[in-house]
């Protein structure tokens, strides 16, 4: 890989050509770049990474045309009991940290990879509540979106999985070494749409607050004309991520920082409020690459410690992201 091919966004953020990660030597490469991004901002951007821009267009489009329905044919795709699906209410995502703000300025629709799994695999996933658990709620309007999400799901999985391969040799481990934690992932698709703010938002309220992610790998599309994605330096400097067409924005999640001992950091993220004069929407899709429910996350032994800092103690994948989940959607206090 050439140098060229890892630039950064405001100092902070690399955008780093993946392109090259089908030979050894670029492979090699870019596991060094990786590792050293998410030693130190835990986010990084990728370009040249294979998925067909014209899938990512219909996914686009598709998924903004079901945000701009009329709210009564959204409530036909509403999430209720045993069902994903649309969510008037992205939730409250500082909330996940235990922190009380008014809840986010985002409409949400998401899906699971397991939501197409039969009643009974499903309830096989984890003795406890939890999102993954639940059959997948398709709109019937647009005619394409079901296709097209699915399309895109397996894009991104296929993507994850080589990015996870070359997070394990940014760590000086075989490529390999994930696979097992991850051959029944619980992942998950979901967009935010960020309509159009009208109203004066209320005290500390953001389009997204403050948060970590909590699994193992997000892969973000977002607008490349719109701007708001945040990213926490330090104690209190917020820097922007700029929206680069064609580019994925890749974090690790609070599970994989666990798995690195804390040398691998999940950092703080928002997505702030646009200028009061600025009345335009946006739109973000994560995928959230997610291990298996039952995969038990510990410190990788041939890592050492963080001087200064106590070993994180093990936790089980689905009970944690589960327990984080439901103080995101818990009533605001």
């Amino acid at each position: 890989m050439n140098p060229e091919s890892v630039t950064m966004v405001d100092g902070y953020v690399p955008v780093i050509d993946i392109s090259t990660r089908d030979g050894a030597f670029g492979r090699a490469a870019l596991a060094e770049a990786i590792g050293r991004a998410c030693r130190t901002s835990g986010f990084f951007v990728i370009v040249g990474h294979g998925v067909p821009p014209e899938l990512i267009d219909r996914m686009r489009t598709a998924t903004t045309a079901f945000f701009t329905l009329p709210d009564a044919e959204k409530d036909r795709a509403a999430s209720r009991p045993g069902y994903s699906g649309f969510r008037p209410s992205g939730g409250t995502t500082a909330q996940s940290l235990d922190r009380r703000t008014p809840p986010d300025l985002c409409e949400s629709f998401g899906v699971h990879v397991t939501g197409e799994l039969s009643d009974a695999e499903r309830e096989a996933l984890g003795d406890y509540p939890a999102t993954w658990k639940l059959a997948n709620l398709w709109p019937e309007e647009p005619a394409d979106f079901k296709d097209t999400w699915i399309e895109y799901m397996n894009a991104l999985h296929a993507l994850s999985t080589d990015l996870l391969r070359l997070c394990a040799r940014a760590l000086g481990l075989d490529e390999d070494h994930f696979d097992g934690k991850f051959d029944r992932h619980v992942s998950s698709l979901v967009a935010n749409y960020y309509y159009p703010q009208v109203d004066e938002p209320l005290p500390g309220q953001l389009r997204r607050g403050a948060h970590t992610d909590f699994g193992g790998l997000t892969v973000l599309y977002q607008q490349d004309d719109t701007g708001g994605l945040q990213v926490l330096q330090g104690e209190n400097t917020w820097r922007d991520v700029r929206a680069i067409p064609g580019s994925f924005v890749i974090n690790i999640g609070d599970l994989m920082a666990l798995w690195t001992g804390g040398r691998w950091v999940s950092t703080m993220h928002r997505v702030v409020n646009p200028d009061r004069a600025d009345t335009s929407s946006r739109l973000s899709v994560p995928f959230f690459f997610q291990p298996n429910h039952d995969a038990v996350i510990e410190p990788l032994p041939s890592l050492d410690s963080v001087p200064g800092q106590q070993p994180p103690e093990s936790v089980i994948a689905g009970e944690w992201m589960a327990m984080k989940m439901q103080k995101l959607f818990a009533p605001a206090q």
